[in-house]
């Protein structure tokens, strides 16, 4: 198939008047929508440890650990952002309301050590 010479050109022309289609970040400030989900947030205090957020996991990425004794029980939670998809499976089945999502995006890391976070 022949193309017509300047057909590039005019291409070219024509679009470089145009207002870019992306965002000058961080220097211009970011459009977050309400129900955006970022990184997730845990409330240790309202948490009993029944582990749903953990079986319904679908990529296994939410772990939470008992840090406390038998009896006085403190939880920890740990989370891969690496392995997460942020499908909000944990924040819905979690029975107290312990995780919820926030508005925070930022998540890119240079080490994939740090990638694991402690909430």
């Amino acid at each position: 198939m022949k193309r017509k010479p300047g057909v590039i050109t005019g291409y070219a022309m024509k679009h470089l008047f145009k207002k870019p289609a992306t965002i000058k970040y961080p220097y211009d400030k970011l459009k977050i929508e309400p129900n955006y989900r970022g990184k997730l947030k845990y409330d240790a205090d309202d948490c009993i440890g029944c582990n749903l957020c953990v079986r319904d996991c679908p990529t296994g990425a939410i772990k939470i650990i008992n840090v406390g004794t038998k009896e006085d029980k403190k939880f920890e939670c740990h989370l891969d952002l690496g392995h997460c998809i942020f499908c909000a499976q944990c924040v819905d089945s979690c029975r107290k309301g312990c995780l919820a999502f926030t508005q925070d995006i930022e998540l890119a890391v240079m080490d994939r050590k740090n990638f694991k976070v402690k909430l």
